[in-house]
Protein backbone atom coordinates (compact mmCIF):
# COMPACT_ATOMS: atom_id res chain seq x y z
CA UNK A 1 0.00 0.00 0.00
CA UNK A 2 1.49 3.28 -1.09
CA UNK A 3 1.20 6.43 0.96
CA UNK A 4 0.80 9.71 -0.85
CA UNK A 5 3.31 12.32 0.25
CA UNK A 6 1.97 15.24 2.21
CA UNK A 7 1.62 18.38 0.12
CA UNK A 8 4.45 20.85 0.54
CA UNK A 9 3.45 23.93 2.51
CA UNK A 10 3.04 27.09 0.54
CA UNK A 11 6.13 29.27 0.81
CA UNK A 12 5.81 32.34 2.97
CA UNK A 13 5.67 35.56 0.94
CA UNK A 14 8.81 37.64 0.81
CA UNK A 15 8.96 41.04 2.40
CA UNK A 16 8.05 43.77 -0.04
CA UNK A 17 10.72 46.07 -1.40
CA UNK A 18 8.87 48.90 0.31
CA UNK A 19 9.35 47.18 3.66
CA UNK A 20 12.99 46.36 2.94
CA UNK A 21 13.92 49.97 2.12
CA UNK A 22 11.67 51.49 4.78
CA UNK A 23 8.97 53.17 2.70
CA UNK A 24 5.66 54.06 4.35
CA UNK A 25 2.65 51.93 3.42
CA UNK A 26 0.10 54.20 5.05
CA UNK A 27 -2.82 55.36 2.92
CA UNK A 28 -3.17 59.10 2.28
CA UNK A 29 -6.11 61.26 3.29
CA UNK A 30 -8.12 61.71 0.11
CA UNK A 31 -8.64 65.42 0.84
CA UNK A 32 -4.87 65.98 0.85
CA UNK A 33 -4.15 63.93 -2.28
CA UNK A 34 -4.65 64.45 -6.00
CA UNK A 35 -6.92 61.95 -7.71
CA UNK A 36 -5.67 60.85 -11.14
CA UNK A 37 -8.25 58.90 -13.15
CA UNK A 38 -6.58 56.97 -15.95
CA UNK A 39 -8.28 55.96 -19.20
CA UNK A 40 -11.83 55.55 -17.93
CA UNK A 41 -12.85 55.48 -21.60
CA UNK A 42 -15.70 53.74 -23.38
CA UNK A 43 -12.91 51.84 -25.15
CA UNK A 44 -12.92 49.30 -22.35
CA UNK A 45 -16.67 48.80 -21.98
CA UNK A 46 -17.49 47.30 -25.36
CA UNK A 47 -15.91 45.65 -28.36
CA UNK A 48 -12.46 44.17 -28.75
CA UNK A 49 -11.01 45.88 -25.65
CA UNK A 50 -13.89 45.15 -23.23
CA UNK A 51 -12.50 44.26 -19.80
CA UNK A 52 -13.61 41.75 -17.22
CA UNK A 53 -15.15 43.58 -14.26
CA UNK A 54 -15.11 46.92 -16.06
CA UNK A 55 -18.61 47.97 -14.99
CA UNK A 56 -17.75 47.39 -11.33
CA UNK A 57 -14.52 49.35 -11.78
CA UNK A 58 -16.33 52.29 -13.39
CA UNK A 59 -18.90 52.29 -10.59
CA UNK A 60 -16.13 52.30 -8.00
CA UNK A 61 -14.33 55.03 -9.92
CA UNK A 62 -17.46 57.15 -9.84
CA UNK A 63 -17.72 56.71 -6.06
CA UNK A 64 -14.07 57.63 -5.68
CA UNK A 65 -14.48 60.71 -7.85
CA UNK A 66 -17.56 61.85 -5.93
CA UNK A 67 -15.73 61.40 -2.63
CA UNK A 68 -12.72 63.36 -3.89
CA UNK A 69 -14.91 66.22 -5.09
CA UNK A 70 -16.84 66.27 -1.81
CA UNK A 71 -13.55 66.61 0.08
CA UNK A 72 -12.17 69.33 -2.18
CA UNK A 73 -9.39 67.15 -3.55
CA UNK A 74 -7.63 68.00 -6.79
CA UNK A 75 -8.75 65.86 -9.74
CA UNK A 76 -6.96 65.14 -13.01
CA UNK A 77 -8.33 63.01 -15.85
CA UNK A 78 -6.06 61.14 -18.26
CA UNK A 79 -7.09 59.72 -21.64
CA UNK A 80 -5.20 57.67 -24.19
CA UNK A 81 -5.39 58.88 -27.79
CA UNK A 82 -4.69 56.11 -30.28
CA UNK A 83 -5.80 58.08 -33.31
CA UNK A 84 -8.61 57.89 -35.80
CA UNK A 85 -10.07 54.47 -36.48
CA UNK A 86 -8.77 52.89 -33.26
CA UNK A 87 -10.70 51.99 -30.09
CA UNK A 88 -8.75 54.86 -28.47
CA UNK A 89 -9.96 57.63 -30.79
CA UNK A 90 -10.82 60.39 -28.31
CA UNK A 91 -12.71 62.28 -31.02
CA UNK A 92 -15.22 59.41 -31.28
CA UNK A 93 -17.71 58.00 -28.79
CA UNK A 94 -15.66 54.81 -28.39
CA UNK A 95 -12.71 56.78 -26.99
CA UNK A 96 -14.67 59.25 -24.87
CA UNK A 97 -14.46 59.33 -21.08
CA UNK A 98 -17.34 57.34 -19.62
CA UNK A 99 -20.11 59.67 -18.41
CA UNK A 100 -20.06 58.34 -14.83
CA UNK A 101 -16.52 59.67 -14.38
CA UNK A 102 -16.50 62.56 -16.85
CA UNK A 103 -14.68 65.76 -15.91
CA UNK A 104 -16.48 68.89 -14.78
CA UNK A 105 -15.36 72.45 -15.38
CA UNK A 106 -11.99 73.10 -13.82
CA UNK A 107 -10.79 69.49 -13.88
CA UNK A 108 -7.92 69.20 -16.38
CA UNK A 109 -7.68 66.42 -18.95
CA UNK A 110 -4.24 65.15 -19.93
CA UNK A 111 -3.84 63.32 -23.25
CA UNK A 112 -1.24 60.58 -23.52
CA UNK A 113 -0.15 58.09 -26.17
CA UNK A 114 1.81 55.55 -24.12
CA UNK A 115 0.94 53.66 -20.91
CA UNK A 116 2.86 55.99 -18.54
CA UNK A 117 0.71 59.11 -18.16
CA UNK A 118 3.82 61.15 -17.34
CA UNK A 119 5.77 60.26 -20.49
CA UNK A 120 5.55 62.89 -23.21
CA UNK A 121 2.66 64.74 -21.55
CA UNK A 122 2.16 67.84 -19.44
CA UNK A 123 0.91 65.88 -16.42
CA UNK A 124 3.71 67.09 -14.16
CA UNK A 125 3.08 70.69 -15.23
CA UNK A 126 -0.65 70.26 -14.53
CA UNK A 127 0.08 68.84 -11.08
CA UNK A 128 2.38 71.76 -10.27
CA UNK A 129 -0.21 74.28 -11.41
CA UNK A 130 -2.82 72.61 -9.21
CA UNK A 131 -0.48 72.83 -6.24
CA UNK A 132 -0.47 69.06 -5.84
CA UNK A 133 1.60 67.51 -3.10
CA UNK A 134 3.40 64.20 -3.34
CA UNK A 135 0.34 62.01 -2.67
CA UNK A 136 -1.46 60.78 -5.78
CA UNK A 137 -4.45 58.42 -5.77
CA UNK A 138 -4.63 56.41 -9.00
CA UNK A 139 -7.54 54.49 -10.49
CA UNK A 140 -8.50 53.43 -13.98
CA UNK A 141 -7.90 51.03 -16.82
CA UNK A 142 -6.09 48.71 -17.39
CA UNK A 143 -4.58 47.47 -14.13
CA UNK A 144 -1.54 45.78 -15.67
CA UNK A 145 -0.90 48.44 -18.27
CA UNK A 146 -1.59 52.16 -17.85
CA UNK A 147 -2.33 52.03 -14.11
CA UNK A 148 0.85 50.08 -13.34
CA UNK A 149 3.03 52.12 -15.69
CA UNK A 150 1.68 55.43 -14.35
CA UNK A 151 2.29 54.25 -10.78
CA UNK A 152 5.87 53.51 -11.79
CA UNK A 153 6.18 56.88 -13.51
CA UNK A 154 4.85 58.67 -10.44
CA UNK A 155 7.20 56.79 -8.10
CA UNK A 156 10.21 57.50 -10.33
CA UNK A 157 9.41 61.21 -10.21
CA UNK A 158 9.20 61.40 -6.45
CA UNK A 159 5.42 61.16 -5.98
CA UNK A 160 3.70 58.76 -3.57
CA UNK A 161 1.08 56.91 -5.64
CA UNK A 162 -1.69 54.85 -4.09
CA UNK A 163 -3.77 52.60 -6.36
CA UNK A 164 -7.41 51.79 -5.57
CA UNK A 165 -7.84 48.13 -6.51
CA UNK A 166 -11.62 47.98 -6.92
CA UNK A 167 -11.51 50.94 -9.30
CA UNK A 168 -9.27 49.11 -11.77
CA UNK A 169 -9.81 46.20 -14.16
CA UNK A 170 -8.08 44.24 -16.90
CA UNK A 171 -8.64 41.38 -19.37
CA UNK A 172 -7.49 37.78 -19.78
CA UNK A 173 -4.34 37.24 -21.80
CA UNK A 174 -2.07 34.41 -22.88
CA UNK A 175 1.17 33.88 -20.94
CA UNK A 176 4.40 33.64 -22.99
CA UNK A 177 4.06 29.85 -23.06
CA UNK A 178 0.50 30.14 -24.34
CA UNK A 179 -1.16 29.28 -21.03
CA UNK A 180 -4.39 31.26 -20.58
CA UNK A 181 -4.01 33.82 -17.81
CA UNK A 182 -7.37 34.82 -16.28
CA UNK A 183 -8.08 38.50 -15.86
CA UNK A 184 -8.34 38.11 -12.08
CA UNK A 185 -4.84 36.61 -11.92
CA UNK A 186 -3.35 39.35 -14.09
CA UNK A 187 -5.17 42.01 -12.04
CA UNK A 188 -3.79 40.57 -8.80
CA UNK A 189 -0.27 40.22 -10.21
CA UNK A 190 -0.27 43.84 -11.41
CA UNK A 191 -1.48 45.14 -8.05
CA UNK A 192 1.13 42.99 -6.30
CA UNK A 193 3.86 44.47 -8.50
CA UNK A 194 2.68 47.99 -7.69
CA UNK A 195 2.52 47.25 -3.97
CA UNK A 196 5.98 45.72 -3.93
CA UNK A 197 7.64 49.08 -4.58
CA UNK A 198 5.72 51.82 -6.34
CA UNK A 199 3.06 52.51 -3.72
CA UNK A 200 0.45 51.06 -1.40
CA UNK A 201 -2.70 49.48 -2.77
CA UNK A 202 -6.08 50.31 -1.22
CA UNK A 203 -8.45 47.41 -1.75
CA UNK A 204 -11.60 49.52 -1.71
CA UNK A 205 -12.67 53.13 -2.11
CA UNK A 206 -13.91 52.95 1.48
CA UNK A 207 -10.31 52.43 2.65
CA UNK A 208 -9.64 56.04 1.67
CA UNK A 209 -12.94 57.55 2.69
CA UNK A 210 -13.60 55.93 6.09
Amino acid sequence: MSVSPSPSPSPSPSRSLREVVGLDNGLPALADATLVLIDFQNTYRTGVMALEGVEEAVTAGARLLAAARARGARVVHVVNDGGEGTPYDIRAEIGAISPEVAPVEGEPVVVKQVPDAFHGTDLEKVLRELGAGPDLVLAGLMTHMCVAFTAHGAFARGYRPTVVAEATATRPLAAPDGTPLPAAALHTAALTTIGDLFGPVARRVADLTG
